[in-house]
């Protein structure tokens, strides 16, 4: 790799806007003036930042009150004290109707969580005493739908994956090293792209995981083969990656940066694809094949809960669900079916 050729890319890169780079733009509200909707919006997303509330969900509650603050400014509603329980169940409706560009509707989920932040954000104002009582308190939200995450890979179809990425390339090492971290920890695109190098110990085999979802840290086991690609790549190819000495971050882009989630995930998408296993998916469907292949190993539920960073044990008990492997056992030691038949003993038949 030309080092001074990858500098002047490095250079134009970053001075080309952050949008333009796979980043996430923060979404900008609609502005008022002081007790309007907007202006306690505003204030309502600065005391959720005073709190230690993650960017993620500051970002999340943001979009929600965007998309109601224009409903809202439609209708000339722009004070809080205009906002009522007929009119948040008249936003209800608005969200079930709203089809996307595709034409698709928004998910249950996806309509819960406006209609939660929504909720939260009328509490507060209640709590400051901008209004007499929380319109929101008694909205009743969609029922949540039941789902199964999506069946996680096959040991034969993960293992396609993670050998697509070019080993004589450089970068080739480094993907392989990524996909082989994804699926060896669990961890979500977002920690990943936020691995400093002293958060690796090899000599313990373990991963710092910092601030993860939650502002959360916790510590990762890392596998033997997943440490020995690290380890290659760490070796071989970061050093020639670098552009600054002092860059912390484990894994670097060919500009010698911290990666952005984004790319990552297209990234994974991209090596999915190329695998032929006729399966879509990126970075959750290797946590997700992670946490379900170690589950049908054997492993206690509660150590998947640690590995994969769920504050709740509900979470990950998901898997249960989706672990086939030990409900097919059962179900052939036990359904009568599938017990061989004992051939008839001879004279047991009936007497003419």
């Amino acid at each position: 790799m030309n080092r001074k050729k990858g500098h002047q890319r490095g250079k134009h890169l970053r001075n080309r806007d952050q949008d333009k780079r796979g980043g996430n733009r923060a979404v900008e509200l609609p502005t008022g003036p002081p007790g309007s909707l907007a202006h306690e919006a505003a204030a309502y997303l600065e005391s959720l930042a005073v709190r230690n509330y993650t960017a993620d969900t500051i970002e999340g509650r943001r979009d929600a009150l965007k998309f109601f603050l224009l409903w809202a400014h439609e209708r000339e509603l722009r004070q809080p004290s205009e906002i009522t329980k007929p009119i948040l169940e008249s936003h209800q409706r608005h969200l079930w109707r709203w089809r996307k560009k595709n034409g698709k509707p928004l998910g249950v989920s996806t309509q819960r969580s406006r209609l939660g932040s929504l909720r939260d954000f009328f509490s507060w104002l209640t709590k400051q005493d901008i209004l007499t009582a929380n319109p929101a308190s008694e909205l009743e939200m969609p029922r949540p739908e039941k789902r199964l995450p999506k069946e996680p890979l096959g040991l034969h179809q993960v293992e396609a994956v993670i050998a697509v990425p070019d080993i004589a390339d450089p970068l080739g090492i480094r993907d392989r090293a990524m996909l082989e971290l994804f699926y060896s920890t669990g961890l979500r695109r977002g920690e990943l792209a936020k691995l400093e190098l002293h958060d690796l110990n090899r000599e313990r085999q373990t991963l710092q995981i910092r601030q993860g979802k939650g502002h959360k840290d916790r510590v990762v086991p890392v596998g033997d083969r997943a440490l020995v690609w690290l380890e290659r790549y760490l070796d071989e190819v970061r050093p020639r990656l670098m552009l600054r000495t002092n860059e912390p971050a484990l894994f670097l882009t060919s500009y010698g940066e911290a990666f952005n989630p984004d790319v990552i995930s297209r990234m994974v998408t991209k090596y999915i694809k190329k695998a032929d296993i006729d399966r879509p998916g990126s970075c959750h469907l290797l946590r997700h094949t992670c946490a379900t292949h170690m589950l049908e190993g054997g492993a206690d539920i509660r150590f998947i809960q640690q590995l994969l960073g769920h504050e709740k044990l509900e979470t990950t008990a998901i898997y249960t669900q989706v672990s086939i492997e030990q409900l097919k056992d059962v179900h052939r030691r036990t359904h009568p079916a599938e017990k061989p038949k004992k051939p008839r003993e001879e004279g047991s038949g009936d007497q003419s």
